[in-house]
């Protein structure tokens, strides 16, 4: 019913940025909350940022609070995460997600029906 596309990931720097995208198809993205999550190597997926159905609320983890902003633009089904003072650390596959029960998200990944296949973010030092 909805497929989400991630785009955005790739190569930067230790204190670059980058800007990841969201866009979903099958049903305009204003029906659901959207979370960011992201996946490091032999790590489990955690969770990173949510966003409300209108934008007008959001949330992070404290590992990217102060760095990252979660964002969207209901118009283009789409939903955003800026980046920014990247870390090694943030090395990982980043995911973006659906949750049409909750209009605030949550923080589980079981809180979320629909997800994307992921975009690659590779930090070096």
């Amino acid at each position: 019913q909805v497929q989400l596309v991630e785009s955005g990931g790739g190569l930067v720097q230790a204190g670059g940025s980058l800007r990841l995208s969201c866009v979903a198809t099958g049903r305009a993205v204003d029906n659901y909350a959207m979370g960011w999550f992201r996946r490091a190597p032999g790590k489990e997926r955690e969770f990173i940022a949510r966003i409300s159905r209108s934008g007008g609320w959001t949330y992070y983890a404290d590992s990217v609070k102060g760095r990252f902003i979660i964002s969207r633009d209901n118009a283009k089904n789409t939903v955003y995460l800026q980046m920014n003072s990247l870390k090694p650390e943030d090395t990982a596959v980043y995911y973006c997600a659906a949750d049409v029960r909750n209009p605030y998200g949550t923080h589980y990944e079981s809180g979320y029906e629909y997800w994307g296949q992921g975009t690659q973010v590779t930090v070096s030092s």
